[in-house]
């Protein structure tokens, strides 16, 4: 997945071209641009919107609406916090308090050195072990302030 700031608007019609006759197609084009791009490009919804015959408005308002989509680079490494119901009871709250402080930006930001994004999700699968993190692929359980320490230091090369 790339995070750069151009793109291929070439290669976004051509998403847009494959998918646009299949019923619902505007999530599967979403999905399909931001794993291409990295994030969904504000200059990408007139021409999406123009060939799914919907407004600007509508694409922009589920873009919006779900948390997984980006209107901008992430950060070299994400970090998704699960505050889910099972998670929340084991403390992700508190966790989600101390990443926001110890990265300094809050959910859906980027830290200033562009390293670390911030996101929050609602399940990443481990009810039973939460509260879970979920750092680029890598999916971590029972995460305390300290482990969320050790594996933001570790993704900065600090040992």
């Amino acid at each position: 997945m790339s995070t750069q700031n151009t793109f291929d608007m070439a290669a976004v019609e051509s998403i847009i071209a494959q998918r646009k006759e299949m019923p619902g197609a505007l999530l599967p084009i979403l999905h399909d641009i931001q794993q291409m791009i990295g994030y969904i490009p504000p200059s990408t919804v007139p021409t999406i919107a123009d060939s799914l015959n919907v407004s600007r408005a509508e694409v922009h308002g589920v873009i919006t609406y779900y948390h997984f989509f980006r209107q901008h680079p992430a950060g070299e490494h994400v970090v998704q916090i699960c505050r889910a119901e099972a998670c929340q009871a084991r403390g992700c709250e508190e966790l989600a308090a101390h990443a926001k402080e110890l990265l300094g930006c809050d959910f859906h930001g980027t830290t200033d050195d562009g390293k670390f994004s911030l996101e929050t999700v609602y399940c990443l699968g481990q009810c039973a072990t939460g509260p879970a993190v979920q750092i680029d692929d890598d999916l971590h359980a029972r995460v305390s302030k300290e482990k969320f320490n050790r594996l933001i230091q570790a993704k900065r090369g600090v040992q």
